[in-house]
């Protein structure tokens, strides 16, 4: 059969010949509305069908009409791309058909089809993507698409062949997260999923309404989820993950975390991941030869993994998922990523005679407790001497002086601990663990002159954003990284000494960073009046106060939203200035707030020596929407203090 006649047959069989083409009266209405031309472009319907093996093996079928509204949205399709990976999955593109606003139509040749390796950053897994271009559209005109695929994103260290390979690592479950939130509106949206009839399926739709159905058909449950009328999803700036706030359908055959909790146990253990070598134990007795206690030696453990090992991902085997590569290769190869860092300090921490295991967890965003696998992160747990278990992160501790990163507070995570876990959540790490201290002792000359003495010293996440100005660059670079934010003070500043220790040496103390400089010119100074701007009220160190980036305009929020940590930060500045010289305004003092944000602010003056104090505390990473007020109200008062000069008078 030659090849013109097999594609004839195949797309004959998809429906894209069919008699009366029922698409041709949705383009219709569609491009009737005078709305359809603000939009890039609109998804008229997008339907997924779901036919669930007894091994958990699916086969995904979708079927997508997409109506171009704009120059930008036929760029935009102008190719289709689907990404996949091909240790774990199978992608086709069976068939697209083109309609042209002038009412022609056009079938793309399938073999045109390409699959390219995709483009990677840190991580090189050998995904592919499976390409067809649909060459030059334009505005009326709309794509009709055929995809399918069988397998799931992450596989398991397997070599299986045929359809083995894309059984999902859970063997004989299933589960799947539907985003129903879109960038452009969605007409329809369905999605449909036929499960042998012993299965129970679990499902839950978050943050709306669906239409839904069961039915029973040919000895198997069929569930359809229907919604109509999705409109595009608006974001807010630094506003929660979009999957915690959007419309989602979560769905799974898995009884509970608890299951699959002792799922990940076993699987690993089954492995042999975390099995040491002598080289290991070796490398382990040299680490913790000073240790003094429990802790010491978990700490030190958990940041030589952290600062050791480089995080790159590279293919080290037939499947990159929820198998962790073992111990002995981690070691040798001393990069991989998260759940490579993770299993090498698991393996050390056995060494040196502890119960460790491996977690997962989400970074980024909220996991609900549906139990479908809402996992992009790999951590470690230890189990102490007082039978309490203590999650360690070596891949987001590197030079940091935690051992479990604060910027993953309130944060689920499932452990795979031999008794099984449910779900839990990291607590609320307390600002004072993350203080940012400014110590300025300033002296403003006759003729406006400043010379000054600044103290910085920061803890937590406050000393990471800080130290990585050392850790993050060369040695070269360190001097000048301290004279940038120095010149954000005055480009006429000089430094006249420096003293910022050894930042490699994080565990001893909290970084403490000691600057003399000197700025000509700085006050102005008239007959009877000085204007002079606090030094802690320059733009200088402020990766320090990344609530000072956070967008105030907006009074309200639909949305909860997300800080990098919670936070103190405690300005101080003592300044003397010439004598005679005095305050317009009297002593100044401003406080509120509560647990969710406060602010504090007091200025005085007593014979030439002015004293200010500004302070912010910000109580978590996560907010919910009802806290925008007082935090928004805590920033913005930081914000506008900062932003003041200061008038002073005399009356000689």
């Amino acid at each position: 059969m030659n090849r013109t006649l097999t594609l004839f047959l195949s797309l004959l069989v998809s429906g894209l010949f069919a008699a009366q083409d029922p698409n041709i009266e949705l383009l219709a209405t569609v491009g009737n509305c005078e709305k359809s031309a603000k939009y890039d472009q609109i998804v008229i319907y997008d339907s997924t069908s779901v036919d669930m093996q007894e091994s958990g093996l699916s086969f995904v079928n979708i079927h997508k009409l997409i109506y171009v509204g704009t120059a930008k949205g036929a760029k935009r399709n102008s190719v289709i791309i689907y990404g996949y990976d091909p240790l774990s999955a199978y992608v086709e593109i069976r068939g697209v058909k083109i309609y042209r606003k002038d009412g022609s139509t056009e079938i793309l040749d399938m073999s045109k089809v390409q699959d390219y390796v995709a483009p990677a950053r840190a991580i090189y897994w050998g995904a592919s993507e499976k390409m067809i271009e649909v060459g030059r559209l334009e505005a009326g005109d709309a794509l009709e698409i055929f995809l399918f695929k069988k397998g799931y994103t992450y596989a398991l260290l397997q070599t299986e062949d045929g359809d083995e390979r894309y059984i999902p690592p859970m063997r004989g479950h299933y589960y799947d997260i539907v985003p129903f939130w879109s960038s452009y509106p969605v007409k329809e949206q369905v999605y449909q999923v036929s499960i042998p009839g012993d299965k129970i399926l679990q499902y839950k739709f978050y943050n709306g309404d669906i239409r839904s159905s069961a039915e029973w058909r040919n000895e198997r449950m069929n569930y359809t989820f229907t919604k109509n009328d999705i409109k595009p999803f608006k974001r807010e700036s630094n506003m929660v993950a979009t999957s915690n706030v959007a419309p989602k359908l979560l769905l799974s055959t898995s009884p509970d975390w608890e299951a699959k909790s002792l799922w990940f146990y076993g699987v690993n253990e089954d492995y042999g991941a975390f099995e040491s070598t002598p080289e290991i134990d070796a490398k382990v007795s040299e680490i913790v030869k000073d240790a003094s206690s429990e802790m010491d030696t978990i700490s030190l453990l958990t940041h030589w993994v952290a600062d050791n090992m480089r995080y790159s991902g590279i293919s080290m085997g037939p499947g990159e998922g929820y198998t962790l590569h073992n111990g002995e290769m981690n070691f040798t190869d001393r990069c991989g990523v998260c759940k490579d860092k993770a299993s090498l300090l698991i393996t050390m921490l056995r060494a040196a005679g502890f119960e460790s295991y491996a977690a997962m967890t989400m970074a980024g965003s909220r996991i609900d407790y549906i139990p479908a696998d809402q996992f992009n992160h790999s951590v470690t747990v230890v189990k102490l001497r007082n039978g309490e278990y203590k999650l360690l992160d070596p891949t987001w501790v590197p030079f940091l002086r935690e051992l479990w990163s604060s910027a993953e507070q309130q944060q689920n995570y499932l452990m795979g601990v031999p008794e099984g876990a449910d779900l839990m959540i990291t607590p609320i790490s307390d600002p004072e663990n993350h203080y940012f201290r400014i110590n300025v002792h300033s002296e403003i000359l006759e003729d406006g002159s400043l010379k000054a003495h600044y103290e910085l010293t920061a803890e937590g996440q406050s000393d990471a954003a800080i130290r990585r100005s050392f850790t993050g660059d060369k040695k070269a670079n360190w001097y000048a990284n301290i004279e940038r934010e120095i010149l954000r003070i005055s480009p006429a500043a000089t430094i006249t000494s420096v003293d910022y220790g050894d930042p490699y040496n994080y565990l001893a103390n909290p970084i403490l960073i000691k600057i003399d400089f000197e700025i000509p010119n700085y006050a102005w100074v008239g007959e009877k009046d000085l204007v002079v701007k606090p030094v802690i009220s320059q733009p200088a160190f402020e990766r320090g106060m990344a609530h000072l980036y956070i967008n105030t305009q907006t009074e309200k929020r639909s949305y909860g939203f997300r800080d990098r940590c919670s936070r103190l930060v405690q300005l101080t500045e003592t300044m003397t200035v010439p004598t005679n010289f005095h305050l317009q305004k009297e002593a100044e003092a401003e406080h509120f707030g509560d647990e969710i944000a406060a602010f504090k602010y007091n200025i005085n003056q007593k014979g030439n020596t002015i004293k200010l104090y500004q302070e912010i505390e910000l109580g978590k990473r996560v907010y919910e929407a009802e806290d925008w007020p007082m935090f928004r109200k805590a920033v913005l008062a930081h914000k506008n203090i900062r932003k003041q000069s200061l008038i002073l008078n005399t009356n000689k």
